[in-house]
């Protein structure tokens, strides 16, 4: 594993939020870092664009105001997969025949954005994210952050060594077929696949678009787990975005009952030494405290199959079939030659694979009955580049083998480090749930993942201490008021008459604007607009029970709304927000940031 110097330098995104926060260090200086460490890095083929870094210093400057200190990404360095759009970067897809410039951010990107990141460049991948090895790419081969003959991992490829290698604390790949979870394994880091539509895909370039995501690589679970809060959230600009509350992140759950594979169905291409690191982590997951079921895998090795010789392929046929009819030449050959298949499948090939795919479905819903997740190996073995070259299509298909299936079964997963194989090569596991269970697999993963003990990336810096929980009582349920049930205001008395309990005072995120509405008493209507065109707004939140809280919201009346409110420190809650079609004859007080303000300057006028 290679060494680095600067190992004491805060390196996970809650160590330098919190010396930022601090003033030890500065956004600038953080950035300038990074550069630095590019530079010392040496590999021109992670990036297929890069920011100017006097650029990035001066936004990282202009970051440093009075407000920006509380966002949750607060001057962290982030680099993008060159599938997604980012403002002031071509999109190619590594193609260059298929580079377009956006004329605006993709959702993800803007999300970050507006929680404090700083973009710095758009990072290589598997031409048109084709590929779980990260060789097929006409700007070069990324080198893995661990050991320099294995391949990096893909797609997602330049994502994933950029993490590992400590060029930035996080990175955004895309996840079809297993495109942010295998590149993770194989550079020792964290790849969080959420839910599908949990973020949305608006500016991606698909590869099949029913079934990409956008996913994480960071250096712990709870660094994953706070960039996908930032991001997570329904987007009208995407159809197949869904609105699915994240939940909170809890201490490791008492009787987790996690499924493994009956026996002899696991598949390890003969490496003795990936199937030894996979039976000591149930080991570990055993002492943790989890109890070990049996479940059936063959169904979900079938649904794997019908992946790529299914209808699927059509999918990405469709993404690339201009090009492969004018220029197929500018397509990498092994990316041509699966993708060109899509052209011969037919409407009936679709709907027999459709019926199949949904009782392989109902298969997967009954094996969840009595586990909470699945735990797998990320990938079954690891390659060199060398071995990939010589032989493309059949070693990148076996590298699938654990996760081809997970987005045809609307499942979310976590790729976690596992163990450091005598080796020097990295082995890593995935925790699998059904959809909208993305907080209960980081709750366990924080805790399995910290045990390992595993050092970061390629850095050699020890995992920290978990972050202590925010305690909650399991009846309490917290709710945001904007307006006139704040403390003080005409209609607080409603919440004490229920024994609500004030819990804090802070701010949404930059994506809300408010305004005063003709009602009596008066009283603020708090409408979400698009992400970073709006204001943070300040509120409280107040807990209610279950029982309280469903009379408190009964009673609501017409044009308020109960909706999830998204904070400055990138968690959700729910919280009053307005109908839209009242707003016609409403003031806009956005300005004021809050209603306080607002009513304090009425009072006096």
């Amino acid at each position: 594993m290679r060494a680095e110097m600067g190992a004491e330098q805060p390196e996970t995104i809650a160590a330098i939020v919190a010396a930022h926060r601090a003033g030890t260090l500065t956004p600038a200086q953080t950035v300038a870092r990074t550069y630095q460490r590019i530079r010392d890095h040496n590999d021109p083929a992670v990036f297929i664009s890069l920011r100017d870094e006097k650029d990035a210093i001066a936004e990282a400057e202009k970051l440093a105001t009075k407000d920006a200190p509380s966002l949750p990404l607060y001057g962290v360095p982030v680099v993008v997969k060159d599938n997604i759009d980012a403002l002031g970067f071509p999109t190619t897809a590594a193609c260059p025949a298929f580079s377009y410039t956006p004329t605006h951010d993709s959702t993800a990107v803007a999300r970050l954005r507006a929680a404090g990141a700083i973009i710095i460049g758009k990072t290589n991948l598997d031409q048109f994210a084709t590929g779980l090895v990260g060789v097929r790419s006409p700007y070069g081969i990324p080198r893995n952050a661990i050991r320099d003959d294995l391949i990096p991992g893909g797609s997602s490829s330049g994502s994933a060594t950029a993490v590992g290698a400590g060029l930035v604390p996080l990175s955004l790949g895309t996840d079809t077929a297993g495109s942010g979870r295998v590149p993770a394994m194989l550079n020792n880091i964290v790849g969080l696949k959420p839910s599908l539509g949990m973020i949305s895909t608006a500016g991606l370039v698909p590869a099949c678009r029913t079934l990409d995501c956008i996913s994480v690589f960071a250096l712990t679970v709870d660094d994953a787990a706070l960039a996908l809060s930032v991001m997570a959230g329904p987007d009208q600009a995407d159809p197949f975005s869904r609105d699915r509350p994240l939940g909170a992140i809890t201490p490791l759950p008492a009787n987790l009952r996690l499924g493994v594979p009956r026996s002899g169905q696991l598949i390890f291409f003969g490496d003795k030494k990936a199937e030894a690191a996979y039976a000591d982590a149930l080991k570990r997951w055993t002492a943790l405290g989890a109890t070990l079921v049996e479940f059936d895998l063959e169904p979900f090795y079938e649904t794997a199959r019908l992946l790529y010789e299914g209808p699927w392929v059509a999918e990405r046929y469709l993404v690339i079939r201009d090009l492969l009819a004018s220029a197929p030449d500018t397509i990498h050959p092994v990316t041509r030659e699966i993708t060109a298949a899509g052209a011969r499948l037919t409407a009936a090939d679709t709907f027999s694979a459709l019926y199949r795919l949904q009782g392989l479905r109902k298969i997967a819903e009954r094996t969840f009955t009595n586990i909470d997740a699945l735990v797998l190996p990320t990938a079954p073995t690891a390659y060199t580049t060398a071995q990939v070259l010589a032989n493309p299509v059949e070693l990148n298909s076996r590298l699938g083998t654990y996760t081809n299936f997970v987005n045809l079964l609307d499942l979310c997963g976590l790729a976690l480090p596992a163990a450091m194989r005598a080796d020097g090569i990295p082995f890593g596991i995935t925790l699998l749930a059904p959809t909208g269970h993305d907080a209960l697999l980081a709750s366990i993963g924080r805790a399995f993942h910290a045990d390992t003990k595993l050092t970061l990336g390629a850095k050699g810096v020890a995992h920290p201490a978990l972050a202590p929980l925010a305690a909650s009582s399991i009846d309490e349920i917290p709710i945001a008021v904007v307006g006139a049930h704040l403390s003080g205001m005409a209609l607080n008395g409603e919440l004490k008459a229920l024994n609500g309990q004030l819990i804090e005072a802070t701010r949404t995120a930059a994506d809300y604007k408010l305004y005063a509405l003709k009602t009596t008493p008066p009283k603020p209507g708090m409408l979400r607009v698009e992400a970073g065109k709006g204001a943070s707004i300040e509120l409280e939140i107040w807990s209610l029970s279950s029982s309280a809280f469903g009379k408190f919201v009964n009673a609501i009346p017409a044009p308020m709304a109960i909706g999830t409110v998204r904070l400055a420190d990138g968690r959700s809650v729910k919280g009053f927000l307005v109908e839209p079609e009242v707003l016609g004859e409403a003031r806009d007080i956005t300005a004021y940031g809050g209603w306080r303000k607002y009513m304090a300057e009425a009072a006096t006028t």
